[in-house]
């Protein structure tokens, strides 16, 4: 192909050869290469609303984007009058970095300088291919309509294949929803990261517009989005959904006239996947989960496909020709010399239906389950028996077993095998939209602490007044009847059983002797030895001169922890402290181990499985996901069986991104668990007000979902820190300028770490929850936050910045972006990470 001559592909993309990277060899700004049979568009008349973008460099080529109409149209309007014109578009490897972000004519010798026809059936997109360029190479590049240049842009090419690097540093993205907080990271990402390109892992759109989740306050300079068609989701009122190719083309265009999206895209080259918001949340194929239903929708999916090719710069194929959803194939391999590897995956369009359907009876009420039930908080012995029965009618049916129960599809997943082991680079990095980690919890486990927890002020205050009303305000002759009483003892029994320890102890005897005189005045030996431990306790407490009020609390603590926990361990609902307490019906279904999110690699384990045993067996290391989705910041080990004893084997490690914009896990289980009662609520947030001088109260939600997964147990300056992002984002709101939110919010966690209430209750909560040790493969936890991720590479190591972002101020973005920096490294040839 001659070098300055530019093809057609599929009547869309277009390609041209640069050449070579000569400078003054061919290309020259005088003489642009035709688009025969079509003039150049002329005078002023013409824009570049969503301006300009780079996507997919490899070593020789890069997909340039951009979007031109009239400066009548409005920007997100969509063409429907041919234009019969071309574009121009120029690249350079001269410097024009003082040029970027503004329409400065591009300056030096071009490279390439050819003109593209608009095609009004792509809304006016282009995406130009250019190849023959050099490796490892920075260029610019700009488009031209008539007299209007679009701003200047950059982007990178990878290094050659077989080139030794010594370092590279990206960053990667996800969750970006226009309706909900704001994007102060994309702002912050293009005045302030020197990067080699940007990984997004999806959900660069949202497909809902005022759904439950979009409710929270958003940034001024976002208006509200009005879809030009859409669908409510129930009945005739409410969210709305996109359904046609002119909504999806809508929600790209208006997300692309924001300047902060659109200065990262014209400083760095994008790799681009989706995930489920690009079609419909929690998809599968061409099926919408929403509340209604399961859906198949054949036409909205081709539509979703349709938009995110004209609108994102990756260097894939369309086939508008063929029947089906599955025209378009978007996972891909890119090399960046001998350092990395990075393979990107498409984990929606081949998956099947989640494992446990929504549409399932639940036992309890037979109605469907639900997305609780069927995608989040799934019993696992439910998923496992229903996963072992669908892949076991597939095998009978002569099928793949993991056709009814896997994320990639068979084709998808020999590639993905085939790559990983034929790969020399030094990192195998996978591009991943769900994670990999397992987030599981043991309701049994969980509901004993709490309840345990829940009785410590009941039986403090019943010591004290049995102190001062039985044992002349002995504490731990109080505490020996409460915790004998509590396991069963009877009123006399439990006295005489006090005495005969406090007569032990008063000559010296140890928790041996003191255990012997409770049995022998009547006790069972479980109900001595809580006696024993209660009396012990205020002893202690009383021996380093705590008061009366510190010796009924710590041995309540003592009581709670060491019998009423283990009871209802051992017998669930049918424990006399349960049965109790009125709540054993309510309480029964959750005596059991729960998967907390089977719409990512929980819901796939079978697939799981297949795929971290192909690394195990072939012994392919430094492999590193990178993730997105969930709107939470972790980072842990995936074994290649999870549910083996000891958890398995470490194969790999997950990274995974908090979303730009879109609110948090945190934010969304809290709300969901509030409806299934107070103790299961627990587990994921407490309610706080905080009263502030010359502000009022400040509501806040301690987030405590972090410490039931596996975050390390807490001190009280940790746990009140935990609360610094969202009390300024909460001060902030309430009309407290920028400058002085810090300061405030030191004050107000200053007077928190001294209530008894936060250092007694609190704090030990979240301790007993971090001791359910629920997850240990996680060394990162973070489920309340929005931010992006930096790696840097190098041949001995991988770390990753979690950068975390704060909260609005006053209705915009906050001048102080950042709010926490934690750094996850991985060293090469271990499969573990480091948390600092």
């Amino acid at each position: 192909m001659d070098r300055r001559q530019f093809i057609k592909l599929g009547g869309f993309i277009t390609v041209s050869a640069a050449t070579g990277g000569l400078a003054g060899c061919g290309g020259g700004s005088d003489s642009p290469a035709p688009a025969p049979g079509l003039p150049p568009a002329t005078g002023a008349n013409w824009k570049f609303p969503q301006s300009v973008a780079s996507g997919d460099p490899r070593a020789d080529s890069i997909m340039l984007w951009t979007r031109v109409v009239p400066t009548s149209l409005d920007d997100v309007a969509t063409v429907t009058a041919k234009s019969g014109v071309t574009v121009r578009v120029q690249v350079t490897a001269v410097d024009n970095t003082a040029s970027l972000g503004g329409n400065k004519a591009l300056e030096g010798a071009t490279v390439v300088d050819a003109q593209i026809e608009l095609n009004a059936d792509f809304d006016n997109t282009i995406r130009h291919k250019v190849t023959g360029l050099l490796p490892n190479t920075a260029y610019f590049y700009q488009f031209t309509a008539g007299d209007v240049r679009s701003n200047v842009a950059r982007f990178k090419t990878a290094a050659a294949a077989d080139a030794s690097v010594d370092q590279l540093k990206f960053a990667y993205l996800t969750c970006q929803d226009w309706s909900i907080n704001h994007w102060g990271a994309l702002d912050h990402i293009a005045k302030n990261e020197k990067l080699d390109f940007i990984v997004h892992l999806g959900d660069y759109i949202y497909e809902t517009v005022g759904e439950g989740f979009q409710a929270g306050s958003v940034e001024k300079r976002h208006a509200e989005l009005k879809l030009p068609d859409g669908t409510f989701k129930n009945g005739a009122s409410g969210a709305k959904y996109a359904t046609t190719l002119a909504d999806y083309r809508y929600l790209y265009k208006t997300y692309r006239t924001d300047t902060r999206l659109q200065a990262v895209h014209e400083r760095f080259a994008f790799i681009a996947i989706w995930d489920d918001h690009e079609f419909s949340d929690d998809c599968w194929g061409d099926t919408q989960t929403y509340a209604e239903g399961e859906k198949h929708d054949t036409p909205r999916r081709r539509s979703a496909n349709q938009a995110w090719f004209e609108f994102m710069p990756a260097d894939v194929t369309l086939d508008s020709a063929a029947t089906g959803f599955q025209n378009i194939k978007i996972y891909r391999d890119f090399k960046f010399g001998k350092l990395m590897q990075l393979v990107m995956t498409d984990e929606r369009l081949y998956r099947a239906d989640h494992v446990v359907p929504e549409q399932m009876a639940n036992p309890a009420t037979g109605l469907p389950l639900g997305s609780i039930g069927a995608r989040y908080l799934v019993a696992q012995d439910l998923y496992n028996g229903v996963e072992a029965q669908k892949m076991a009618a597939a095998t009978a049916a002569g099928a793949d077993p993991l056709s009814v129960a896997g994320m990639l599809g068979a084709t998808q997943r020999d590639w993905w095998k085939s790559t990983m082991k034929a790969s020399s680079a030094t990192w195998k990095l996978w591009g991943n939209e769900v994670s990999l980690l397992r987030m599981g919890m043991n309701g049994t486990d969980a509901i004993a602490t709490l309840i345990a927890l829940q009785a410590v002020g009941t039986l403090a205050k019943t010591i004290g007044d049995t102190a001062i009303g039985s044992t002349g305000g002995n504490v731990p002759v109080a505490a020996a009847i409460v915790a004998a009483m509590t396991a069963g003892a009877s009123a006399s029994v439990a006295s005489g059983a006090a005495m005969a320890i406090a007569g032990v102890a008063a000559g010296g005897g140890d928790t041996s002797a003191r255990l012997t005189a409770a049995v022998g005045a009547g006790l069972t030996s479980t109900q001595a030895g809580v006696a024993v431990l209660a009396f012990g306790q205020a002893e202690n407490v009383a021996k380093a001169a705590g008061d009366a009020t510190a010796q009924a609390t710590a041995a309540a603590q003592g009581i709670a922890i060491g019998y009423i926990k283990p009871d209802i361990q051992a017998n669930k609902a049918a424990s006399p402290i349960v049965v109790a307490s009125g709540k054993a019906a309510a309480l029964a279904p959750y005596f059991r181990k729960f998967l907390i999110n089977c719409d990512q690699w929980d819901g796939y384990n079978a697939e799981r499985k297949a795929l971290m045993s192909h690394l195990k067996t072939n012994a392919i290391g430094n492999v590193v996901a990178l993730t997105g989705d969930i709107h939470s910041f972790f980072a842990g080990t995936v074994s290649d069986d999870y549910d083996a004893a000891g958890g398995g084997t470490p194969v790999m490690v997950d990274l995974v991104s908090a979303g730009a914009s879109s609110d948090s896990f945190f934010t969304y289980l809290r709300d969901a668990a509030k409806s299934l009662g107070a103790e299961l609520a627990t587990l994921v947030s407490w309610p706080l007000q905080l009263p502030v001088p010359n502000v009022g109260i400040v509501d806040l939600d301690l987030n405590l979902l972090d410490y039931t997964l596996g975050k390390a147990a807490p001190t009280a300056d940790t746990l009140a820190a935990s609360l610094t992002v969202q009390l300024r984002g909460a001060l902030g709101a309430k009309g407290v300028p920028e400058a002085a939110l810090d300061a405030t919010v030191d004050a107000v966690l200053a007077g928190l770490k001294a209530d008894a209430t936060f250092s007694s209750q609190l704090v030990p909560l979240a301790q007993q929850l971090a001791g359910l040790n629920s997850n240990p493969h996680l060394r990162h936890v973070n489920t309340d936050a929005q931010g992006f991720t930096v790696v840097t590479l190098t041949p001995g190591s991988l770390t990753a910045q979690f950068k975390q972002v704060n909260k609005l101020v006053g209705g915009n973005a906050p001048a102080n972006v950042i709010a926490k920096i934690t750094t996850a490294a991985v060293t090469a040839g271990q499969a573990s990470v480091n948390v600092y």
